[in-house]
């Protein structure tokens, strides 16, 4: 019998195939009607967005039933409160070391110095961001079953933490519903890897769709903010992201980046930190080591407040567009910009275009024109999707350490 190709694989050719397709439809196909109406704009569409459906319709189960048997696993509420300041304090401290690194490369290279707008930039209006009082009263939902309902996490984690809590104070009562947890747990495991035998077909609508719309005609004009992002992401996840796993914990980190592949290849075709939980738990758990006790809080908390691959593209984009309207920063503005970048990372959590939101919260802050942001929004779809990566690997090396200091791995 022949050895089945693993799904990784078969999921990285789709994801090349995908590449290619999109590349040559936006080469050669980018005006016929036909192909863009039924094509791109239907099958690639339909199969993808379906496929993003399907990915996020397992969060919110799984991460209930898992951060339930993660919690009663724990068994203490002091160590559970412990992995959490742990936690909440290394997603601060690589969202801060992230953003240093960021600015301190697009100062080096300066993009945007020979930057020509033409005419007048594209209006952008800026999301309202929310106060940092409505964040903290609006963690505490005021109706379960609508923040279930939403997919609201913050409020998800909140209310399961202090459920599970009440379970193992009911006793028996409690070990029965563990029992029961834990059994939904594993079929929801089970349905994962259902909903991942499609993967290779979702991915390749995905990426089709997305390189059909974005050529390189896009990219050519901003190729010095576009190079300078995407040297700044690498250089966060080879070089920081791994120094600190090797540092804490002594772990391989070829071997943590050769497990974490099939994470990757998920956050990039999805460009959604949320939509690739079920992933991330799995690799962090079954292939890494994790205890589902450490990597059920982790990993839903990481993908919702740790937004490294974010805080790198506010830098990059703060510095750029300081060039492009030729607005000198000092280094107090610079400081300015990696406060606020740690702060928007907490206090926008949760926030539909949350990115924005912070980047336009972090121009405001230090007198940069908030319309700069339509020059960046033509290649931001594709910058998502590796900044995507970078936070989920962020999300799994914050997870390696704190179980590693809590020796639970």
């Amino acid at each position: 019998m022949k050895n089945k190709m693993p799904i990784t694989t078969k999921i990285l050719i789709a994801m090349c195939l995908g590449l290619l397709a999109g590349s040559a439809i936006n080469a050669f196909g980018h005006d016929n009607g036909a192909i863009r109406e039924y094509l791109v704009d239907g099958l690639f569409y339909v199969v993808g967005a379906s496929f993003i459906n399907a990915l996020k319709m397992l969060v919110v189960p799984l991460v209930s039933f898992s951060l339930i048997c993660g919690v009663c696993g724990i068994g203490d509420i002091a160590a559970l409160g412990r992995i959490g300041i742990k936690a909440f304090g290394l997603y601060l401290l690589t969202t801060g070391l992230a953003i240093a690194l960021a600015l301190l490369l697009a100062v080096s290279v300066g993009p945007g110095r020979d930057f020509e707008r033409s005419g007048e930039v594209a209006e952008f209006s800026a999301p309202e961001a929310p106060g940092l009082t409505e964040v903290l009263i609006g963690i505490v939902p005021s109706n379960p079953v609508n923040a279930f309902a939403e997919g609201n996490m913050l409020q998800i984690i909140f209310f399961v933490i202090l459920f599970a809590i009440a379970m193992m104070m009911a006793g028996e009562v409690g070990l029965q519903l563990l029992r029961t947890a834990e059994q939904l747990n594993e079929v929801m495991m089970k349905l994962v890897m259902l909903v991942m035998e499609f993967a290779p077909i979702g991915v390749f609508c995905l990426i089709a769709k997305s390189f059909s719309e974005q050529g390189i005609g896009l990219i050519l004009p901003m190729l010095g903010y576009f190079s300078v992002v995407i040297a700044s992401l690498f250089l966060h996840t080879s070089v920081t992201l791994c120094l600190l796993l090797w540092l804490m914990t002594r772990m391989n980190p070829w071997e943590f980046m050769k497990k974490m592949r099939p994470v990757h290849i998920f956050a990039f075709s999805t460009a959604s930190s949320n939509a690739t939980i079920p992933v991330n738990l799995r690799v962090v758990e079954h292939d890494l080591g994790v205890p589902n006790s450490t990597a059920a809080f982790t990993i839903p908390l990481g993908a919702t407040i740790n937004m490294d691959g974010t805080a790198i593209m506010q830098g990059v984009a703060t510095v750029f567009i300081a060039n492009v309207y030729g607005i000198e920063l000092g280094l107090m503005q610079y400081l300015t910009v990696i406060g606020m970048s740690i702060l928007a990372s907490v206090g926008t959590a949760g926030v539909p275009g949350v990115g924005l939101i912070m980047l336009a919260m972090v121009f405001n802050q230090v007198g940069l024109p908030v319309e700069g942001i339509a020059l960046i929004l033509g290649v931001d779809r594709l910058l998502d999707m590796l900044r995507t990566v970078v936070n989920v690997t962020g999300d799994a090396a914050v997870t390696c350490i704190v179980a590693k200091g809590e020796h639970r791995r």
